[in-house]
């Protein structure tokens, strides 16, 4: 019997550099320290899956660099319970992303493709992966996946009767459209209203949320839309419309939003693989992307469900109507 989730796309690792000050061109700066942290789809989500329940099994599915960069994101998804099987080797270097972080101030990021670039249909086996569902992401940052084998792969776990769901990268571009082939095998899409707007044409906004969330099914998705922004969670299927407006935090509360989105879309994971109902799908994103705004990094924010709600429970919600 199939059971668990597989999370599948990007694997990459963040080094980290600390400098007083961002130098203009021809200028030299000191960089005041260095780190490594995981990043990108897979370990983002996944780990934070495995934090909300760490009774799920949940697989990685990417490529890694035969460097000591693809190890280093192997064992941090392994050290988290993340099954890691179904992660592979290439001669390309493991993807990274140099970020250059002032203090106190802005980070700028350099990215390089790497393995992740030749991520595609070939390296998803569902015979031997046997999970419920499978997440697929990042669209437009996976170029094999990007120039068709994305059609192909979600096709593949449609016919294999796993269920599926994908999300995107926030990319300021005219490339959506390489997207709207993959809909009609999606179940689920997560994304956030910038995506919604890019993939609609709808300016993104609170109260077009609803007519892209309708435009997106009638584009092919199968089950149900989810949109999230930073005021409220909206998800459309075939029982009609929700939303959920998000917590009203006090000041201070938030120490940084990076991986929010993905706390997000891994509660509203959770929330469909054990058949929740759409406000309770939409409950139990909004309570993971709350706690990962408590930590400047990705993951560190994210706990059990309990510990979630725990967080939460004297927190009140924003006014919003839709």
């Amino acid at each position: 019997m199939k059971s668990g989730i597989a999370v599948a796309g990007n694997i990459l690792v963040d080094k980290i550099n600390e400098i007083s000050v961002y130098p203009h061109s021809g200028e030299l700066t000191q960089i005041r320290s260095v780190m490594s942290a995981t990043g990108g789809l897979v370990p983002n989500v996944a780990i934070d899956l495995k934090r909300l329940d760490d009774s799920l099994t949940v697989k990685a599915v990417g490529k890694v660099g035969a460097d000591g960069e693809g190890e280093f994101a192997k064992q941090v998804l392994q050290k988290n319970g993340v099954d890691i099987a179904h992660v592979t080797s290439s001669d390309i270097p493991t993807s990274f992303t140099q970020v250059m972080s002032v203090v106190g101030g802005q980070r700028t990021f350099f990215t390089y493709a790497g393995a992740s670039a030749e991520f595609g249909v070939d390296d998803v086996d569902f015979s031997a992966l046997n999970v419920k569902m499978l997440h697929l992401g990042y669209f437009l940052l996976l170029d094999k996946m990007d120039a068709g084998d994305g059609v192909r792969t979600l096709k593949k776990a449609v016919e294999a009767g796993v269920e599926t769901s994908i999300d995107l990268v926030s990319e300021n571009s005219t490339r959506y459209n390489l997207v709207l082939p993959c809909l009609p095998y999606t179940d689920n899409l997560i994304i956030n209203e910038f995506e919604a707007g890019n993939l609609t044409g709808f300016a993104p906004t609170v109260k077009n949320l609803k007519a892209m969330a309708e435009k997106l099914m009638a584009l092919g998705v199968r089950k149900r839309v989810i949109i999230h922004m930073s005021d409220v969670g909206v998800c459309f299927s075939e029982n009609g419309f929700f939303y959920l407006p998000s917590y009203q935090l006090p000041e201070g509360f938030i120490q940084g939003t990076t991986g929010a989105g993905d706390a997000f879309c891994a509660g509203a994971l959770l929330g469909i693989y054990y058949g929740k109902s759409e406000k309770d799908i939409l409950a139990l994103a909004s309570i993971a992307a709350t706690g990962a705004l408590t930590q400047p990094d990705a993951i560190s924010g994210m706990g059990s469900i309990e510990a979630l709600k725990e967080l939460c429970k004297d927190l009140r919600r924003k006014e919003i109507c839709l």
